[in-house]
């Protein structure tokens, strides 16, 4: 008897960007069912009746090599790098074997399953980097604040120790979005005041701010909701992203923050950088890990604050203000 998929597949294949398609002896492809367009980038009329190797986008030798597979009915497992049409090779992964008679495999893309997840090897890193580094870099800290301390130093070595300290909180910032960006622990979802979350993160990089004459404006609408966040996760990667906004300004500017509930009963912070141009060519991987110049610095500020608000229920985005400026909206839940 052959056994059916649905024993250990979820029934709605467009849940999981997942397409179920089953072919003849001759490898032409005779049923579908799930997200064609989004996993095959193109509809199920245009896939019924095609050639297997046509349809995924491989040669005929490996078609019948999965159509092999597919009939030993041992739920066999592959995955392609291939092309489809005129778009970048694209990830899939295929769970081969018989449904109703048929040979079958459920198709997932790779790349649109993981989007926005950081490699596995980055959350194992991420998590030994804090183990390992977080201990010495406090002693160093210690030390250099302790000697900070002494009173006989010359100017010149006073502010030796002043680019020191500079330098360590740098180092605990990035060690903080590496952390971030690779953990996947069920955030601890609390009520905050949006205004006290930027105090807050502005608190933790008072120094810089000081050091470059720049100053935080928020501006709050009346009746804005608490908003429901990690505040814990969120402090040190929102803190890292004014950062950069100020390190593109001229000294003595201000880092422009609006704070408004909107229709859907959630709040929006809006996060304006002057500097900040976005060009067409750049706004894909605005948020992707190390891709994004307006991080001005290695490039996980960005990614880490959109992965934090997602996995919080909120969500961030930029577009171009009317004065050319870059304007990040964060979006949290009410």
């Amino acid at each position: 008897m052959a056994t059916r998929y649905v024993s250990y597949l979820p029934m709605n294949l467009h849940l999981l960007q997942a397409v179920q398609i089953s072919w003849s002896p001759n490898l032409g492809v005779t049923r579908t069912e799930g997200d064609c367009e989004t996993v095959l980038h193109r509809p199920a009329s245009e896939v019924m009746e095609r050639p297997l190797h046509v349809v995924l986008g491989t040669t005929a030798e490996k078609a019948r090599q999965l159509d092999a597979l597919a009939r030993q009915d041992g739920r066999a497992v592959e995955f392609l790098y291939v092309s489809l049409g005129a778009r970048d090779p694209v990830p899939l992964r295929l769970t081969l074997g018989m449904d109703a008679g048929e040979a079958t495999a459920v198709v997932v893309d790779m790349r649109a399953l993981l989007e926005g997840a950081p490699p596995v090897q980055l959350s194992g890193l991420a998590s030994q980097l804090s183990h390992e580094l977080r201990n010495p870099l406090s002693s160093v800290k210690m030390a250099v604040q302790t000697l900070a301390r002494n009173t006989g130093l010359s100017e010149r070595d006073q502010r030796r120790l002043t680019i020191a300290n500079r330098e360590i909180r740098t180092l605990e910032r990035m060690l903080w979005l590496v952390s971030e960006y690779g953990r996947d622990s069920t955030p601890n979802l609390e009520q905050h005041a949006p205004r006290s979350l930027v105090q807050e993160a502005m608190a933790m990089v008072a120094p810089e701010l000081a050091e470059r004459r720049v100053e935080v404006r928020v501006d709050e609408a009346p009746d804005v909701p608490r908003v429901r966040v990690d505040a814990g996760r969120l402090r040190p990667v929102l803190a890292q992203v004014l950062l950069n906004v100020a390190m593109g300004l001229t000294e003595g500017g201000n880092v422009e923050v609006s704070i408004l509930p909107d229709a859907q009963g959630r709040v929006r912070m809006l996060l304006k950088d002057p500097a900040g141009a976005l060009p067409d060519e750049e706004r894909d991987s605005l948020f992707e890990p190390f891709e994004c110049r307006l991080a001005r610095g290695a490039g996980l500020s960005l990614a880490a604050l959109r992965r934090v608000l997602v996995h919080q229920g909120g969500d961030v985005s930029a577009e171009t203000g009317p004065d050319t400026a870059a304007v990040f909206t964060l979006t949290f839940a009410a």
